[in-house]
């Protein structure tokens, strides 16, 4: 998998969990929405400062946002 894709995943999953819009997300990183949206989407690539950014925004490692995505088990 791409790791645009994968850190855009992952951002998604961790974003939702901890109950946040994309809207709220970026404010609270004093980042775009369309930014986080081109993150999540794969089409954007950021840089590690904006990496580190929304790691710590999160409060999770940088590298959690470079793992590979945990998969449900079922295909298709």
């Amino acid at each position: 998998m791409d790791v645009r894709r994968r850190v855009g995943l992952n951002l998604k999953k961790l974003r939702e969990e901890q109950g946040y819009s994309q809207e709220s997300f970026a404010d609270h990183c004093g980042l775009h929405r369309t930014y986080i949206s081109g993150i999540e989407r794969g089409v954007r690539n950021p840089t590690v400062v904006i990496l580190d950014k929304i790691a710590k925004a999160l409060k999770v490692q940088a590298g959690v946002l470079l793992d590979e995505p945990k998969t449900s088990g079922r295909r298709g």
